[in-house]
């Protein structure tokens, strides 16, 4: 199983960007799938996630501003970022608890981080 994430980019403060985030592999289930983020030096928050109930939480800090979206037929996650800030600025991570066909148990996977650089 695999995260694979995209749609970084440089913007300026007040800008858009879309981040995607595809699961791909020999996925059964997907009980869980958001978006984290980390600045140097501080520890991984959750920016915004569907739980395995379906429902959404937000960060305080993104409410409002981010919408978070999910096509369960192709695994793909979507991370809308508008009126974006310069204190966005940070390496934004997928993540995902899956249910892996052929394994017992689920699993924590992790996409390799996307930079968003907001300029003031």
């Amino acid at each position: 199983v695999q995260l694979q994430a995209s749609g970084g980019g440089l913007v300026q403060a007040g800008g858009s960007l879309r981040l995607s985030c595809a699961a791909s592999g020999s996925i059964s289930s997907i009980n869980f799938m958001g978006w984290y983020r980390q600045a140097p030096g501080n520890q991984r928050e959750l920016v915004a996630g569907f739980t395995g109930g379906g429902s959404v939480n937000y960060a305080d800090s993104v409410k409002g501003r981010f919408t978070i979206a999910r096509d369960n037929a192709k695994n793909t996650l979507y991370l809308q970022m508008n009126s974006l800030k310069p204190e966005d600025t940070n390496v934004y991570y997928c993540a995902a608890r899956i249910r892996v066909v052929g394994k017992g148990g689920i699993f924590d996977y992790w996409g390799q981080g996307t930079q968003v650089t907001v300029s003031s």
